[in-house]
């Protein structure tokens, strides 16, 4: 999969304050942060480092108190909150750790859901949702209630939602942290073909085998990036070059049609007949 040098979002200095006075404190303390259009950045960090914040404002669903969010070349702070509105339609998807599908409507409809700020009509919104649906092999659930689902469906329902609008980025927040082993497999290989397609995916997780499936995991704390590991790509050894007809075969081979002539000679030699019993005869006739 090709991916372009060109990044999708430049952090520079991101900082976010809540409370005031003795209260304050800093979620993000001077994030600096390059991501890549098709990479798979998972995130971790104990608790209240700042993971989720980071990942709200990247979304428009916080802004920072301080620093720099540029998102494809724009300064978000440009924005109008029109503008913010339409990025979050359009642009990026959201998966959450709670899935927050709206209970009082059927699976269908809520992965039509976003597509409602699109300006598409009824029905072609049903069908779109239908067709995302049975990508994830929910085609025989979408008449189903958010009740009616286990937890693997309904996170899948979510992912479905979250991809409708064909967004290049992908954000998920704990997206199996309600999950068994056996879902949370099932999930992530489903984010994995995802990412497989050229969609940027950005993880919060605090399961570290999880972060098989990320191409870049970056570990968290107090509010800044402690540590930015990518995947090393080993170049596979080159094959022992062959070694070239020399002095050395030619000797190779000479040796062998000797021991071929020594052979055919050896074969050759007739075996010695055992000698004829005279000495007996002989004596007889003198007699």
């Amino acid at each position: 999969m090709s991916k372009s040098t060109t990044p999708v979002i430049e952090l520079k200095g991101l900082k976010r304050r809540f409370g005031v006075g003795d209260a304050e404190q800093y979620a993000l303390d001077g994030v600096d942060l390059t991501v890549k259009k098709g990479e798979f950045i998972a995130i971790m960090g104990p608790s209240g480092c700042g993971k989720t914040t980071l990942l709200n404002i990247i979304g428009l669903l916080d802004r920072a108190t301080d620093g720099e969010y540029v998102l494809d070349g724009r300064n978000v702070e440009d924005f109008s909150s029109s503008r913010h509105a339409k990025v979050r339609a359009h642009q990026i998807g959201f998966v959450f750790q709670n899935f927050n599908l709206v209970e009082r409507l059927n699976v269908i409809e809520n992965v039509a859901l976003p597509l409602t700020y699109s300006h598409v009509s009824h029905l072609k919104r049903l069908e779109r949702a239908s067709e995302m649906l049975k990508t994830f092999h929910l085609g025989e659930r979408e008449y189903y209630m958010p009740w009616q689902l286990s937890g693997g469906q309904t996170q899948r329902v979510a992912i479905a939602r979250a991809l409708v609008n064909d967004p290049s980025i992908i954000l998920a927040d704990e997206p199996t942290g309600n999950l068994d082993s056996r879902s949370s497999h099932v999930i992530m290989e489903e984010l994995s073909e995802v990412h497989k397609k050229g969609n940027t995916i950005i993880m919060v997780t605090h399961n570290p085998n999880l972060t098989t499936y990320a191409s870049r995991v970056i570990t968290m704390l107090d509010g800044r990036i402690d540590s930015d590991t990518k995947d090393i790509v080993v170049e596979e050894k080159k094959p022992a070059a062959k070694r070239p007809l020399g002095k050395a075969t030619k000797t190779t081979k000479a040796t062998k049609t000797k021991t071929t002539k020594k052979r055919a000679t050896t074969k050759a030699k007739p075996k010695k007949k055992p000698a004829k019993k005279t000495t007996a005869k002989k004596k007889e006739a003198n007699t």
